[in-house]
């Protein structure tokens, strides 16, 4: 191998590590948010950078391909829906109310949830191992909602956010799903770009309703500031490192180093947040992670909504 492609190996392999910690600076925003600007505005102001930013790389594709997008603008505006507005302003709406990793745990579940849809609708294989997984994934999954209180479920303290942070993981599915669903034309850096501004499209009149109910008057430095960290750090910066790194390093192995999210949150809860980790969280994350293994394994991540990214269209980081 080349000197100079053996160093782009290297430092691929040291920066797939880094993906997972990006998208965690989400987890960050969306604790921090609340009292600063509203889910509904943040998403907006997230996406609407994130599709300003792409368009300009792949705003001559994008003319280009104008009757196709004239043709399926809907599959964009669902997809928008999706990834943008339930997994986007959804996510800073559960993070109120729920903690970083609740949100990380909870959300490691949509591979499994992928899986079972691509058995479901698309007709692919789903094997004993797989549904073991399944098994796994979804009572860890509940073992966080509940706090590890199934002895005493009366008494357990559901919080709105895990049902927000629920919805949005089943949307997550959803879009990905759907993402295989409908192939498109345009390459992975023209397709995101599309979608986003269906997201923008669906977000507007959600954020002028939060607008026009709670008034501008958070707006600020801080919030601005929320708005570029969360469209350069987690989306951009995430997308272009994963895309660079897939090519050289292939989609399952990047792919893989995605499930380290949740440990990464742990720690970034713990460390910027002031979020413990408690025991349910431990016990969680050893029934999810070995679950989320068995659903998609090692070779077949492409069936996951972190290898999703490196297929026609890397999904949303709505975390």
């Amino acid at each position: 191998m080349p000197e100079a492609a053996l160093r782009q190996r290297r430092l691929a392999l040291i920066l797939i590590w880094l993906v997972p910690c990006l998208w965690t600076v989400n987890y960050v925003v969306a604790r921090k948010a609340p009292g600063v600007i509203g889910p509904y505005l943040l998403a907006l102001g997230r996406w609407t950078l994130a599709a300003l930013v792409l368009m300009a790389f792949t705003g001559g594709e994008l003319w280009s391909k104008r009757a196709e997008l004239a043709r399926t603008w809907w599959q964009y505006a669902i997809l928008g829906s999706l990834g943008m507005l339930v997994c986007g302003a959804w996510v800073y709406q559960g993070a109120r109310s729920t903690s970083a990793m609740n949100v990380a745990l909870i959300y490691a579940a949509s591979p499994v949830l992928i899986g079972l849809g691509a058995a479901m609708w698309l007709g692919e294989r789903f094997s004993w191992r797989q549904g073991l997984g399944v098994a796994l994934a979804l009572t860890g999954v509940l073992h966080v909602v509940v706090r590890g209180q199934w002895a005493q479920l009366g008494a357990v303290h559901f919080v709105a956010g895990d049902a927000w942070i629920g919805a949005a993981t089943v949307a997550w599915a959803a879009y990905a799903l759907l993402q295989k669903k409908w192939p498109s034309g345009l390459s992975s850096s023209a397709r995101l770009a599309a979608i986003c501004m269906g997201g923008v499209l669906v977000l507007l009149p959600c954020a002028l309703w939060e607008v026009s109910s709670q008034g501008l008057t958070q707006w600020g430095w801080p919030a601005l500031a929320l708005v570029v960290v969360a469209g350069l750090v987690p989306g951009l910066g995430a997308y272009w490192i994963y895309g660079w790194a897939q090519k050289i390093l292939g989609a399952s192995r990047v792919a893989v180093s995605l499930y380290l999210g949740p440990l990464y949150a742990a720690f970034v809860g713990w460390w910027v947040l002031g979020e413990a980790p408690g025991l349910h969280h431990a016990v969680g994350a050893a029934l999810i992670l070995p679950g989320v293994f068995f659903v998609t394994g090692a070779a077949s991540a492409v069936s996951t909504p972190s290898s999703s990214k490196a297929g026609n269209t890397p999904p949303v980081e709505t975390l």
